[in-house]
């Protein structure tokens, strides 16, 4: 993998398989035809070309990442080995993007046991990822950790994300109170370079600092520092994940929905939205991809629900991203996609060679409806559970597509971070909303700084406090 040559990339190409959205093989009622794909041409052209048009302006700083980084990535990988030296623990301070992008990486790269793993064998720090402020949460993760051998990576934009600084508040000054003025050595920040309370901070405490750019929002940053550092440390190739994605931009050229994956498969999740299907289930086979589902969750549902489009006409546009497990959620959800409702598309992430293999042994052979299984694998299991549970939707009407993976690794994960991200701006286009704005995020925001006392949020207060009061009798 450490040559990367274009024979080596042309076999990484992951692929998009949308038969099972077309009506020869769904069926009409449900399905797409040719004929409405073509009259759709114009849309996908448009879209194709305000994202092409508007690459690296606004918020659209994420489509040059693959390229324009090299001097961080250098720093990032330095900076890394020296952590993988000095440190047996790495924890990231964040929420959303911050946290959802290194979740899913993780996962997808590093052994699926990695932090059971000896350190010798893991050859890295265990990676804690602390998105949420339950106060349980963070007195376990206390109560495991060596601080002597723990660095922490605070991560936001902003510097104002009360989540993330509420934990960097607690966790600093366990820091300074145990290590005094060596505690910044326990402390990198990943912010804005510019503005924001983060970066303030970070200059008046000494803190090793990566910046996040102005142009890239939260769930776009995974390619960015906020991921890569911490990619970095677990010993993924990081170059190879933006080489990736710089395979998957390329793979994206055409304006010819036919020869674009990412703009295809935005067409047809818009197409599917005017015909009322308005949940998008990401479903992936592989345990490896299970946080591929919740960082999309994000990516798609954050970029996509917004009341109004950019003409200021109240529309209520979006899908609701719904998270699943092939083949663990056959048994919890797949009875509702096949019977249930006709309001989704279901989407299959498919692996085709697993990183390792496990063979069924011999047994039971006085019970044949158990003997089947013998001889054979558990990558032949779960691929077979895919293509039938592929089969049982496809019979019963149900729109479903699959990517396929060659296999996983750093560079094809680049390639699929890169297709949804892709994959939401044409379809942000295609639906003429902001695709890169959260005002719904914001409203919950300024609640809490309201309920928390904050300067600036009084007539906030003010409305909480008049708002109609709760009703006993409505609570048993």
């Amino acid at each position: 993998m450490s040559k990367l040559n274009s024979d080596w990339k042309n076999s990484m190409q992951i692929k998009i398989d949308y038969n099972n959205m077309m009506s020869e093989f769904i069926g009409a009622e449900q399905g797409f035809t040719e004929k409405e794909l073509y009259s759709a041409k114009s849309v996908a052209e448009n879209a194709f070309n305000n994202v092409s048009e508007n690459r690296g302006k606004g918020m659209m700083g994420w489509t040059e990442l693959p390229y324009n980084q090299n001097e961080i990535v250098k720093d990032i990988t330095e900076t890394a080995k020296d952590i993988r030296k000095k440190f047996d623990n790495f924890v990231v301070l964040g929420i959303g993007g911050s946290a959802l992008g290194p979740i899913a990486v993780f996962q997808a790269l590093c052994h699926l046991r990695h932090n059971e793993l000896s350190k010798k064998a893991r050859k890295a720090p265990k990676l804690y990822v602390e998105d949420n402020v339950d106060p349980e949460r963070m007195a376990a993760l206390l109560s495991v950790l060596d601080l002597e051998k723990t660095v922490f990576n605070v991560v936001t934009k902003s510097g104002a994300t009360s989540e993330t600084m509420s934990q960097y508040l607690i966790i600093f000054d366990i820091l300074k109170s145990k290590f005094g003025d060596k505690a910044k050595e326990h402390m990198i920040a990943t912010t804005s370079e510019n503005k924001g309370n983060l970066i303030k901070i970070a200059k008046a405490e000494g803190f090793k600092t990566f910046y996040i750019p102005e142009s890239v929002g939260g769930r776009f940053s995974e390619l960015c520092p906020v991921g890569l550092l911490p990619a970095a440390v677990l010993g993924i190739d990081i170059k190879a994940m933006l080489k990736g994605a710089a395979y998957m931009d390329k793979l994206c050229k055409s304006k010819d929905y036919r020869k674009n994956p990412a703009l295809v498969s935005a067409l047809l999740q818009y197409l599917s939205m005017k015909k009322g299907k308005n949940i998008s289930v990401m479903m992936p086979y592989a345990d490896s991809l299970k946080y591929i589902a919740d960082w999309y969750c994000q990516l798609w549902g954050e970029s996509l629900g917004k009341a109004v489009d950019k003409d200021g006409k109240t529309v209520f546009a979006g899908q609701t991203p719904v998270k699943a497990l092939g083949v663990t959620d056959q048994h919890s959800q797949i009875q509702l996609y096949r019977e249930g409702p006709f309001d989704k598309v279901i989407t299959f992430i498919a692996v085709e060679k697993f990183r390792a293999e496990v063979e069924i042994s011999e047994g039971c052979k006085d019970f044949p409806d158990v003997s089947f299984l013998c001889g054979h694998t558990l990558s032949e299991l779960i691929n077979s559970e895919r293509k039938a549970t592929e089969y049982a939707l496809t019979t019963a009407q149900r729109l479903n597509y699959t990517i396929t993976l060659p296999e996983v690794n750093a560079f094809t994960i680049g390639e699929l971070l890169y297709y949804f991200e892709l994959e939401t701006a044409y379809t942000g286009a295609m639906l003429n909303i902001d695709t890169f704005n959260q005002p719904g995020v914001e409203g919950g925001k300024n609640a809490t700084y309201a309920l928390f006392g904050r300067k600036g949020y009084e007539n906030t207060k003010k409305e909480m406090d008049n708002a109609p009061k709760k009703k006993s009798e409505y609570i048993c």
